[in-house]
């Protein structure tokens, strides 16, 4: 995402609207999921309490990657699906723009779309979530753990070789309800899901990152909207927060360097230090978890995508590279089917 100009003063709204700027209604795209519509409402309201003269509605709609719950992520064209009806929604004029969880955003734009903003993070940990277990460490062998990326599976097997790692898709709302008929002894979800849906409750740890490094922009949202609509990016940029931008940058720049997607168990998180430079830290790993490579690397904030990258390449030359070229030839040679 390229700076804007700061426009999150509070003169923005008002010499906008006496420029004749703001559009009168604006159409907001979101998954149909109570997560997601959570997210757009909270985009709505913060839009709508700095521009009160514009109408801020939301379009729920039902994607591909909510539809499919049989196969995981991976197998069926990876979190591209979540997306992809939102950006069609846009480009026939049906929505303006769209909100996602950036764990979702695929680390290429499409071509005509761009991300306006990028607001405060929540916290972006991974949870470990039980109705009869407290943490990892509590947890018999052999016991049955859901989680729905291969990142997280990764870690878990190299971790804790002795439970057992099953597939979860679905909805928060779904994985929650599976996990209290018994079918998995703990499932692993993202903190931040269930704090905005004030499901804090649940969640009977958190996983540090030593245990379980999060994905890349996980607790963040990204607004997305068409690159031809300057009015927009004016108005969404309101809500860009520069130090969770610098660090969603430096994720994701890290990721795109080294092919990331729902096929490559992968993780990155960054953070500012005590002297205010940024922090990354990221890992590639074997599906088994019987390899991984790690590391991490500081620079400047201004530098977050220069960062990811170097800290990528970092790890192609210590193995990385080779892990990535065995996913590669692993992975089925035709696409997903329409």
């Amino acid at each position: 995402m390229n700076p804007l100009p700061p426009l999150n003063s509070p003169d923005v709204s008002t010499a906008a609207a006496a420029s004749g700027a703001l559009p009168s209604r604006i159409v907001i795209a979101s998954r149909e999921s109570r997560l997601a519509m959570w997210q757009a409402e909270h985009v709505r309201e913060r839009l709508g309490s700095l521009y009160p003269a514009t109408e801020f509605v939301i379009l729920g709609m039902s994607t591909r990657g909510d539809q499919i719950l049989d196969r995981p992520l991976s197998a069926i064209g990876g979190k591209g699906l979540f997306i992809k009806e939102l950006e069609v929604a846009m480009q026939e004029g049906r929505a303006d723009l769209a909100v996602h969880s950036m764990k979702d955003v695929p680390m290429e734009m499409p071509p005509g779309f761009t991300l306006g903003a990028i607001p405060a993070r929540e916290n972006p940990a991974d949870a470990f979530v039980s109705s009869r277990y407290s943490s990892l460490d509590e947890l018999p062998d052999g016991a049955r753990v859901g989680t729905s990326s291969l990142r997280r599976a990764a870690q878990l097997r190299a971790r804790y070789p002795r439970l057992e790692i099953h597939a979860l898709r679905g909805n928060l709302d779904t994985r929650l309800r599976k996990l209290d008929e018994g079918q998995y002894e703990a499932i692993i979800l993202a903190a931040a899901g269930l704090i905005r849906l004030g499901l804090s409750a649940r969640i009977r740890a958190l996983l540090p990152s030593q245990v379980s490094l999060p994905a890349p922009g996980q607790g963040a949202l990204g607004i997305e909207i068409p690159e031809n609509r300057p009015e927009l990016a004016q108005m969404v940029a309101a809500l860009d927060d520069p130090s969770t931008a610098h660090c969603v940058r430096a994720e994701r720049a890290f990721s795109r360097a080294l092919g990331g997607s729902c096929q490559v168990p992968l993780g990155a998180h960054a953070n500012f230090d005590e002297e205010g430079r940024l922090l990354l830290r990221g890992f590639v790993a074997s599906v088994d978890g019987s390899r991984c490579v790690e590391d991490e690397l500081r620079a400047l904030p201004e530098q977050d995508e220069i960062l990811g990258r170097t800290l990528a390449q970092i790890l192609r030359d210590r193995g990385a590279g080779k892990i990535l070229e065995e996913l590669i030839a692993a992975a089925p040679s035709d696409p997903p089917g329409d």
